[in-house]
């Protein structure tokens, strides 16, 4: 593949919701381009994009795949990007490095939620976009109704550059409003120069709300139209491009993936229609604004990075300025680090081709760099010139995992923190207080994906569980006991007195230790013995194996022998006082309770609210956030958010998105509590029996 000026390059994401045909249109993509020789199909899992052997277990995108092909003396560099909101990061990603969208979605009236989170990452960050309107050869396929979605939700915006021929099983092409030709076939195997009778209304009709568009984003346009003239087929792509890169203009495309019709033309849009990377000026760091030129000084984006065991780390980089050659040394600005570019080729899904330079507005890869991961920036060590992070979403669903033998123990740390660095939207921790190992994704399917890449890739195994909420234990009044240990065995005995009270403290005041002991009733080395005692006990809590928090302990009083005291002594009598003194002091068990705010439709506010009410949730507001969206705030105990993410989606059709944050940690009902007693008691007996 020759090298490509940034005029000629066009960098395009194929976005959608999961199963709208995103992969087999690309499929037909390279076969209509001649960068493949066949087409591949999902079911028998050997297409171009989805080639990692999870991928092709689960018939799904996984990950998003680099697939670039020669179009019209152009390059394009097409981006098959995930659907299902679980593997959302990709997204986000990949919006950092294209500059244009094009979102897939089925020919029915209702949209899909991958299509509303495409849209949203498109307005966020300013990205031109088309509309490819697939399976309309289905037997349900409703075209008109989904256009009329289109057309209530975006208004003028949406502008139907083409007319399907034929209806569902009857389609058989596509009548393309701006060379008014209709297309059959996934080579244009067929080409009618004259519209068919029965669309000249139609296609009249359309074709002239399409050159009002056109000639809105030029003003040279606008004059020649507004004064009669016919605009040229290219003056028209070009003031659709203009349109398409203030956000005045969504063309609409049309076609079939599993076919290939209407490919061709979608590929000679993108050329047209389409903005190259010398119209998207990018922005550093600090905020300036720089272009895209081959001359200039390096810079590139690592927007992904795969691990693989056999090849090791390969990063993925968007160059914006600057050439990238191989075997030159590169600067990472993000570490402050010296690279060398040892391996760099363009990727063409799972295969490679070398390459020795590439150019500003073009993408790569490089292997075996050692301290370089998505969200970096390359430069020279001159200019330093620095891009900001992606910003991933948080995760929203976390399982334990437990190592099966010592053996994956041994290598899970290594082996996380490689999946890590390709998945960012992936968070892995350990919680010492409850003991456990916590991996945390964007959802149940996220989470199982990355359990099978540690086996298969990285021959680990673990087993997952439901996640320890993390209770405390505290008391809510004042009390004090006796603590007395004294053994005799015939020799030196063991003899420990002390006398403990217990005082509540306020939320997230802590423990507190103090000593009142006056007259040398307990000498003063024995104190420190106390005080670990008390603290070794509160670790396991007193009424179902939760840490105590918040009070005071104090020992005022006690007595000692002169022979046979001694520090493990006192240690013992102060876990039998505490334990009396926490029995008479009201204790009880506090659960953490989370800052939730739930973005929904409007038409889900009240079944979520409903819902959260049954998860003992407190509503504290609500508040729009955007047309048709409303927040709804409310504290919620942790307990009940476990498998929130997953009840959401379900609600809400996949539409709801939360965010849950850590708030405080309250008395849990007394009912909940007796049977969280009741449980630890069971699993205690059954650990003695």
């Amino acid at each position: 593949m020759k090298q490509y000026t940034p005029d000629k390059i066009r960098n395009v994401a194929i976005v959608g919701h999961g199963g709208s045909g995103k992969t087999m249109l690309v499929e037909h993509m390279l076969y209509t381009a001649g960068a493949a020789d066949r087409v591949g199909s999902v079911e028998g899992g050997n297409t171009q994009s989805d080639f990692d052997l999870l991928e092709v277990k689960r018939k799904i995108s996984i990950s998003a795949s680099v697939l670039p092909l020669e179009w019209h003396d152009h390059k394009i560099n097409l981006i098959d990007v995930p659907g299902f909101p679980d593997f959302i990061g990709d997204l986000h990603a990949v919006a950092r490095v294209v500059d244009a969208m094009i979102i897939v979605c089925e020919a029915k009236r209702d949209l899909d939620v991958g299509f509303d989170l495409a849209w949203d990452i498109c307005e966020r960050h300013g990205l031109s976009r088309c509309i490819f309107v697939n399976k309309l050869e289905r037997d349900n396929a409703d075209y008109q109704g989904l256009m009329e979605t289109l057309h209530n939700r975006y208004g003028n915006k949406i502008v139907e550059c083409q007319i399907p021929i034929g209806h569902q099983a009857a389609f058989s092409g596509v009548l393309d409003l701006v060379a008014m030709k209709v297309y059959k076939g996934k080579d244009r195997g067929e080409v009618i120069e004259d519209v068919p009778a029965g669309h000249n209304d139609d296609a009249q009709r359309l074709r002239e709300k399409m050159m009002d568009a056109a000639a809105e984003g030029d003003d040279s346009l606008m004059e020649k139209y507004l004064g009669g003239e016919e605009l040229t087929e290219e003056e028209v792509e070009h003031g659709l491009m203009e349109g398409t890169l203030n956000g005045k203009v969504i063309p609409v495309l049309l076609g079939s993936a599993a076919s290939g019709i209407g490919v061709a033309t979608l590929l000679d849009r993108i050329v047209g229609e389409l903005p190259s990377p010398v119209y998207h000026p990018f922005t550093t760091a600090d905020g300036k604004k720089l272009e895209e030129d081959p001359n200039g000084p390096l810079v590139g984006f690592v927007f992904k990075t795969t691990a693989d065991p056999y090849v090791g780390k390969i990063n993925y980089v968007r160059v914006f300025s600057g050439m990238l050659k191989a075997d030159d040394h590169v600067w990472n600005v993000s570490h402050e680090k010296d690279e060398r570019v040892h391996n760099l080729f363009f990727p063409h899904g799972k295969n490679q081709e070398p390459a020795q330079v590439v150019w500003a507005g073009d993408i790569c890869a490089i292997a075996k760099l050692q301290d370089t991961h998505t969200g970096d920036t390359l430069s020279t060590q001159k200019e330093k010139i620095a891009l900001s992070k992606v910003e991933f979403p948080d995760p929203i669903y976390r399982v334990s995992i437990h190592p099966v033998t010592k053996a994956d123990e041994d290598k899970l740390g290594t082996t996380l923190e490689r999946l890590l660095e390709e998945d960012p939207t992936l968070r892995y921790s350990r919680d010492t207080v409850m003991h456990q190992e916590l991996l945390e994704g964007m959802g149940d399917i996220h989470i199982d994906t990355a359990i099978d890449k540690l086996k298969t890739r990285f021959g680990v195994n673990v087993t997952t569980g439901d996640a320890k909420v993390p209770y405390q234990e505290t008391v809510k009044a004042k009390s004090q006991a006796q603590g007395k240990f004294k053994r005799q065995t015939g020799g030196k005995g063991q003899y420990g007195d002390c006398w403990l009270r217990l005082e509540p403290k306020s939320r997230g005041e802590g423990f507190e230790f103090g000593n009142e002991v006056v007259g040398g009733s307990i000498p003063k080395n024995y104190i420190p013995a106390i005080e670990k005692g008390v603290r070794e006990t509160m670790v396991s809590g007193f009424l179902a194996g939760y840490p105590v928090v918040d009070l005071k302990c104090v020992v005022y009083d006690g007595s000692y022998h002169d022979v046979d005291s001694s520090e493990q002594a006192f240690k013992t009598a102060a876990r039998i006082g505490f334990k009396a003194a926490a029995e008479k002091a009201q204790p009880t068990i506090l659960e953490p309770v989370m800052q939730v705010n739930v973005d929904v439709p409007d038409e889900a506010v009240g079944d979520v609210v409903g819902d959260l009410n049954t998860r003992r949730g407190q509503l504290q507001g609500m508040e729009p956030v955007s047309p048709g969206k409303t927040r709804v705030n409310a504290q919620v105990p942790m307990a009940t958010m476990m498998r929130y993410a997953l009840d959401l989606r379900s609600i809400t059709k996949g539409r709801g998105i939360f965010k849950a944050v850590m708030s405080h940690y309250d008395e849990m009902p007394m009912n909940e509590q007796m049977a969280l007693i009741k449980e630890y008691e069971k699993h205690k007996k059954e650990e003695e029996d």
